[in-house]
């Protein structure tokens, strides 16, 4: 509406449990291809750099809404008005300001934000170290698989990925926000957990189980215990790639995440995490290249490639992990931005 080009924006972390060292925001550009985004979102989006600026001086602030009263529509029509009155032209910055700048899961429909993500490719750097983990992942599941009366594959092995929310800052977190909604589908203990993965049908034992968690903000140091026989699960210490996610900050490790989620031929994870959200949005998208338009079949059964699930969602009788994916065609974001159960395999 704008017609501007989006100056490059900072990357931070987000967390509950305000731990500064691990909310230093991060360039773009250190996390995605700058140069890649701008060409394959040519006639969409498009990203400068502050360098790039002729003038400095001469910023517009676009003042925004907010507070509880602030709607949608509000939003969009003050939009509306400042373009057709406000001085915008005249200026080549225009900063918008604001608690809540854009009320932006209200505008963008999914299918949108599809587009951007397209764009998004990790820098060299970020996909090497994911893919060392996932080497190492896929290596011990080789080792379960050439015991004695395994058999042998040529296929590389699989995997499930499990992000585990239940670290210090999301149980604080998800207590207040179960009370705050009257939903106790949120918080998941860690023996929940378990026992929900564990009643997923078709699983091939044995299997690694990496477990995605922010083990600096743990208070448990048991989660590697108590899974089912054939279940055998990993976390950065164990693998031996902690020293891979230390030498970088929290965004970049939770960056490396996502990619290693992405990556597992199944995954489960909490439908009120962004985090989470976001890796079945990028597997779904992967599923319907693929031609396969629903993975929500046969409730708890491996039957499709890329198959995701949600812990804190109950699937019927078995009490088994939700199957979960996003739905494209819906007209807000909401579904795969955070406070959401809405999981489209829910009938």
């Amino acid at each position: 509406m704008l017609n501007r080009t989006l100056l490059m924006p900072s990357l931070s972390a987000s967390l509950f449990c305000k731990k500064i060292n691990r909310l230093q925001p991060i360039s773009f550009d250190k996390v995605f291809k700058f140069e890649r985004f701008n060409t394959l979102c040519e006639g969409f989006v498009q990203l400068a750099r502050y360098s790039d600026l002729k003038n400095r001086t001469g910023v517009y602030d676009l003042r925004k809404g907010s507070g509880r009263k602030w709607t949608v529509e509000r939003d969009l029509e003050q939009l509306k008005q400042s373009i057709i009155n406000g001085p915008i032209d005249m200026h080549e910055v225009i900063r918008m300001v604001g608690k809540n700048p854009f009320l932006w899961h209200g505008h963008w429909p999914v299918k949108d934000y599809a587009r951007v993500f397209e764009c998004l490719v990790l820098v060299d750097e970020i996909s090497k170290e994911a893919d060392k983990v996932v080497s190492k992942i896929r290596q011990i599941g080789r080792k379960l698989r050439s015991e004695p009366g395994m058999g042998s594959s040529l296929r590389p092995a699989p995997y499930v990925a499990v992000h585990i929310r239940v670290e210090i800052d999301w149980m604080i977190h998800c207590k207040k926000l179960e009370q705050r909604s009257g939903v106790s589908q949120i918080c998941s203990s860690k023996q929940e957990i378990i026992e929900r993965v564990g009643k997923i049908i078709n699983l091939e034992a044995p299997i690694v189980v990496y477990l995605a968690v922010a083990d600096n903000l743990l208070n448990d140091s048991s989660l590697l215990s108590g899974w089912n026989k054939g279940l055998v699960p990993c976390e950065k210490k164990n693998l031996g790639v902690d020293g891979i996610y230390k030498k970088h900050p929290y965004l970049i490790q939770s960056a490396i995440d996502n990619e290693v989620c992405s990556k597992a031929d199944i995954f489960v994870g909490n439908s009120f995490s962004t985090f989470s959200s976001h890796i079945v949005f990028e597997r779904t998208q992967k599923m319907m290249r693929m031609g396969s338009t629903s993975s929500c079949k046969n409730e708890n059964e491996v039957d499709v490639q890329w198959p995701s699930y949600a812990y804190n969602i109950a699937a019927g009788e078995s009490n088994g992990p939700q199957k979960w994916m996003t739905n494209m065609s819906d007209s807000s974001l909401r579904v795969i931005s955070y406070d959401s159960n809405a999981i489209s395999c829910l009938g």
